[in-house]
């Protein structure tokens, strides 16, 4: 009990001092439970649209299921309605309605703007019955009752201004066509951002569809007392009467079904914030450690008279560690109502790029604070561990001692041997990262690489602090004259305390310099790439991933200007080789032989022109020497909604490219001859070139013809090239945001460690200010001291991130990506702002040691 007296007195009597840790410990739980929440909670919206929006049971073609890359790419599978009136007559069927859908379309208004979702969520057509009604009801206007009318919902509706009356045009696969808007929808449940149109059921069968009587599923409700599982089993019985072979499921299946499809992007996202999380905890730990070491070494005389009245070891270890538990826990349960906060902030700002989450859907699982508070606690004593451990070794002679703490001048043998024999290895794990010939073997390297590297100078970071503190100083303090030496001398006092205050800001950047140096490689390799081997002028497709559908296909095909309009479809085929293995699922590309030029594939063995003459084909070189492929071999062929064809191997492209690397072509007049018209995929894109001297004219004329299509983009090579930079420096963006949360901890480490060193240097502050030094002065000394640590660790942190950025684009270099370019701008601006970021962590401890009375520092112990 006397232990935790001593403590709780210790905790307040320090409670400034413990207020930044408290902060770190707060975001970093806060960050975990946000993020926990946040993906619950869409978890939990996703689960009640799914199951508003799922019938008792469900009976959809069995092609329905197929792979999600057929998304739009082949003509939907059907059924027909003699199938639903078979299923009508089942025993336990209250009702049968067919449903209608595609989710392959596009809906723009009467300027041609694309009113669907910009961030994945599918625009849907579908129409409008029983099961429609029960997860949406008409809020203005009627239902859709004929082959012009449209109902849109309200979320769609209010984002593009869209009114009773206007006209919308719908673009589909059969076709498109015009309607007007006579009603507004309103969901019943949370819609995350579909974009949805309501038409007639007939209107829909003809124009999404393109067949009259012809349903996308059959949606069947039980009766009452009737089982889902029952009714399952009795609509299987008459499963192979209908036309084609079909699939039945319960209302639990097709829910889970989706969940399944959804899952997999769900938790990619939950994990990717975790680990940012992750980062920004293994961060705050540096604090907390840097928070108790000087915590123990400021109260050295005090633990002394402790041991000398009486005290052990262990009661002055369990004191120090009890104030970590409380602060654990306080900064941990503020952590979780943080987290929550985050939450909904992260609700609303995923509202604002139209991905709508409703703040009723919010879950808060018994899970997530416990692991929150778990966490936060667990960290914040393990990291207080170390300084506790030498809080018990104060000896009780160190009472008597002058009250002070003595700079630790010297990192200590171990931790030099340490730290080199880290580094050391790490480096030669980066080394032979660049050695290795394939990327998968890389991977173990490189990650092993990063971690040993990382940790080596966070070890061997007091050593370095001597080295490179001096160096920095030499070039940016000392011309400050003696306020700047000063400052350079109190960075160096305590090389530890300076190495963990910079590891902690070296964490952040580090990782901000290799993700900088890995998108600039992408982004530069990819752009030589593009100057070599793209002969086209201009590449049309969608970004949403969206085929080109047949109408605005035969309007580049009508283009003018145009030396040639290639078409590109991906076709999917079991392949036999001459040993008799079949490979199956294998993708091959069907295009016009002028393909040839638009993209100039190098081969290593045969002409990639004569791939595109009848019956031919080319695979790449490395399925060639996987399978002892060569040239004039015979390959049987069996098409997916297709037949089997025998094809010649009349080329092997090489497999040193990025651009269609491992591709297999063949003519589409082959693909033609295998694959009837109606079950032809659609064109995942179309290259163009124009006449010679007519590029500008052409340019204009795709553009043009393309208007009346929003979900698809004309490019010329300049455009190409500025999208991937640009979607490059997205992704840069997004991650060097959720970055911020650790950087944001590290500062808060400075301004701890600066603020606890003024306290400790009250005295000599004092002393200082007696014999002459001014207030702005001392002021400008501590700024100075703090840019010179922030810089110390930029320094660490970009050179360290520029190696694993250099040793990750060595593997990318095995799969094409050869170009290493360093950002020297971004990393110069990283650097600069690492002093401004300094000056800011500098402002309050400098103010407050500003503010000291003279006399009184003087007086202090």
């Amino acid at each position: 009990m006397t232990v935790v007296k001593t403590s709780l007195r210790n905790f307040f009597s320090h409670k400034g001092r413990m207020a930044l840790s408290a902060v770190a410990v707060l975001l970093s739980v806060a960050f975990v439970c946000g993020t926990l929440v946040f993906s619950d909670t869409m978890t939990t919206t996703f689960d009640r649209l799914f199951k508003a929006t799922a019938s008792d049971v469900r009976v959809s073609p069995k092609a329905a299921g197929g792979d999600d890359g057929d998304w739009g790419r082949k003509p939907q599978p059907t059924m027909p309605a003699a199938d639903l009136a078979r299923v009508e007559k089942v025993d336990g069927v209250k009702a049968v309605d067919g449903e209608v859908s595609n989710d392959a379309i596009t809906v723009a208004d009467a300027d041609n703007d694309n009113l669907g979702s910009d961030t994945g969520a599918p625009t849907i057509g579908t129409n409008w019955d029983r099961l429609e009604q029960k997860s949406a009801e008409i809020t203005s206007g009627h239902e859709p009752r004929g082959p012009t009318e449209v109902v849109i919902d309200a979320d769609a509706a209010d984002k593009h201004g869209v009114e009773i009356g206007d006209k919308i045009r719908t673009i589909a696969d059969p076709g498109s066509f015009t309607s007007e808007v006579v009603g507004i929808a309103t969901f019943k449940m949370t819609n995350p951002g579909a974009t949805i149109v309501y038409f007639d059921t007939a209107t829909a069968q003809a124009k999404l569809l393109g067949k009259p009587d012809v349903y996308s599923s059959i949606n069947v409700t039980a009766a009452a007392g009737v089982s889902h599982e029952a009714l399952k089993a009795d609509v299987k019985k008459v499963a192979g009467d209908l036309a084609d072979p079909v699939k039945v499921q319960t209302k639990a299946e097709v829910v889970e079904e989706n969940k399944d499809d959804l899952g997999g992007f769900l938790d990619v996202m939950k994990y990717a914030m975790l680990g940012f999380a992750g980062i920004a905890v293994l961060v705050g730990i540096f604090l907390i450690v840097n928070t108790f070491s000087m915590l123990v070494a400021q109260r050295t005389r005090e633990l002394g008279l402790l041991r000398a009245i009486g005290a052990g070891r262990r009661q002055v270890n369990r004191s120090v560690l009890v104030e970590a538990l409380l602060l654990g826990v306080i900064g941990s349960v503020l952590g979780v109502g943080a987290g929550i906060g985050i939450a909904v902030g992260l609700m609303k700002l995923m509202g604002a790029v139209g991905m709508e989450l409703n703040t009723a859907d919010l879950t808060i699982n018994a899970t997530t604070p416990v692991v929150g508070i778990v966490l936060g606690v667990v960290v914040t004593v393990l990291a207080a561990w170390l300084p506790a451990r030498r809080a018990g070794k104060v000896s009780p002679m160190a009472a008597l001692r002058e009250a002070g703490t003595p700079g630790d001048r010297r990192a200590g043998v171990v931790r030099t041997v340490l730290g080199v024999v880290l580094t050391a290895a790490g480096g030669g794990l980066l080394f032979l990262t660049t050695r290795v010939d394939e990327a998968s073997d890389g991977a173990m390297y490189l990650a092993g690489g990063v971690l040993l590297s990382l940790l080596g100078f966070i070890v061997f970071a007091p050593v370095l602090a001597g080295l490179l503190v001096r160096a920095l100083a030499a070039g940016v303090l000392r011309i400050f004259g003696p306020v700047g030496r000063m400052a350079e001398r109190n960075a160096l006092r305590n090389p530890r305390r300076t190495g963990a205050t910079a590891s902690a800001l070296m964490i952040g950047l580090a990782l901000v310099a290799c993700l900088s140096v890995v998108g600039s490689s992408m982004v530069a390799s990819a752009t030589e790439e593009l100057d070599k081997s793209v002969g086209a002028d201009f590449i049309i497709q969608s970004d949403m991933g969206q085929p080109i559908v047949p109408e605005a296909a035969q309007v580049l095909d009508d283009a003018p200007h145009m030396e040639h309009v290639t078409h590109y479809k991906s076709l999917d085929a079991d392949l036999t080789v001459p040993d008799g293995k079949t490979v199956e699922d294998y993708s091959l590309t069907a295009a016009e032989k002028t393909y040839a030029q638009d993209l100039r594939s190098e081969t290593v063995h045969g002409e990639l022109a004569d791939a595109y003459q009848k019956n031919s084909m080319s695979v790449g070189e490395d399925f060639a020497k996987d399978h002892g492929l060569k040239i004039g071999d015979t390959l049987g062929v069996d098409f997916e909604d297709g037949g089997t064809a025998e094809l010649t191997l009349r080329a092997i492209t090489s497999s040193d490219t990025t651009l269609d690397s491992g591709a297999a072509y063949l003519s589409l007049g082959t693909a033609s001859d295998y694959i009837k018209a109606g079950d032809m995929p659609r064109n995942d894109i179309m290259f163009g070139k124009a006449k010679d001297g007519q590029e500008e004219a052409a340019y204009a004329a795709l553009k043009k013809a393309m208007d009346p299509y929003p979900q698809y983009k004309v490019r010329d090579q300049t455009d190409f090239k500025q999208t991937l930079k640009d979607q490059v420096g997205q992704m840069l963006n997004l991650v060097n945001g959720l970055l911020a949360l650790a950087i944001i901890v590290a500062i808060l480490g400075v301004v701890n460690t600066l603020a606890l060193s003024v306290i400790e240097r009250t005295r000599e502050i004092g002393l200082v200010r007696a014999i002459g030094l001014s207030r702005r002065q001392l002021r400008r000394m501590i700024r100075l001291e703090s840019v010179v640590i922030a810089l110390f660790g930029a320094l660490l942190g970009l050179g360290l991130g520029m190696a694993w950025g250099a040793a990750a684009q060595q593997l990318l270099a095995l799969e094409g990506l050869k170009v290493l370019d360093i950002p020297w701008p971004t990393i110069g601006i990283v650097f600069a702002g690492s002093a401004v970021v300094g000056l800011f962590a500098a402002l309050v401890p400098a103010f407050r040691a500003g503010r000291m009375n003279v006399l009184n520092a003087i007086a202090t112990e």
